[in-house]
């Protein structure tokens, strides 16, 4: 029988929510999800291969390395979380990566990991995923290439909807420098001025969905939000 420690369990729930992550992101979710002391930096990279090697010699975790990646990307197999392997050849898996790696971030900053809730309606959207810390929500986006402008304004006017009356603290995109610039400038079409300061951007990936920015970047500078009152249920945790 395998015997796996409180973190061993923490990293396999929060690899059934992303899917899939690179080693880089793998050293800060062991780090965040390890210790009850936040900020904490990443562990080294040997110390994040050395958990991966043991999870996959238990059958928890495998391994690949994508032509689109420098480095392999892990996930929690079928015996781990059941759930069949993830298509590491679909378009959108560098993006998850990404997700991933924010996410990973996130924990590392003392926060939780969540999907966003599925939209009911046309006119809702789905971020990329939900960051959770006490009474603080925030709706967390990746932006690795500009949407077609048209789609923006459906996207932030759900923003806005979510930001002045379910409880969200802030809008946070983690982007290209293109797409920072794009969502930028469409969020100050859209967004009322009231509203506008609680959508976040930050140049942190480059082109290729690699981690660029300070390891911090989405909180430099970046007052505590104030808690804002939740009227529904707005997530979906662990498994679908």
């Amino acid at each position: 029988m395998v015997q796996l420690t409180g973190r061993d369990a923490a990293v396999l729930e929060w690899l059934s929510v992303v899917r899939l992550a690179d080693m880089d992101a793998m050293r800060f979710a062991l780090a965040g999800l390890g210790t009850n002391e936040h900020p904490v930096d990443p562990i080294t990279l040997r110390k994040a291969q050395r958990w991966v090697s043991r999870m996959i010699e238990v059958g928890m975790v495998a391994r690949a390395r994508p032509t689109f990646q420098t480095s392999s990307v892990v996930w929690a197999t079928h015996q781990a979380i059941g759930r069949i392997a993830p298509n590491l050849y679909r378009q959108t898996t560098r993006h998850e990566v990404a997700v991933a790696t924010v996410a990973a971030r996130y924990l590392a900053q003392g926060y939780e990991w969540a999907r966003d809730r599925k939209p009911h309606s046309m006119s809702e959207h789905m971020a990329d995923g939900v960051a959770i810390k006490g009474a603080h929500r925030e709706l967390v986006e990746v932006e690795l290439t500009p949407k077609t402008l048209g789609r923006y304004k459906l996207i932030h006017n759900s923003h806005a909807d979510r930001l002045s009356g379910q409880g969200f603290s802030r809008v946070v995109y983690a982007c290209t420098p293109e797409a920072a610039r794009v969502v930028s400038r469409e969020a100050d079409q859209y967004l009322f001025r009231d509203l506008r300061p609680r959508l976040i951007t930050g140049a942190v990936f480059d082109v290729r969905g690699t981690w660029t920015g300070h390891q911090d970047a989405l909180w430099m500078g970046v007052p505590e939000p104030e808690p804002v009152m939740m009227q529904a249920p707005l997530f979906e945790r662990g498994l679908q």
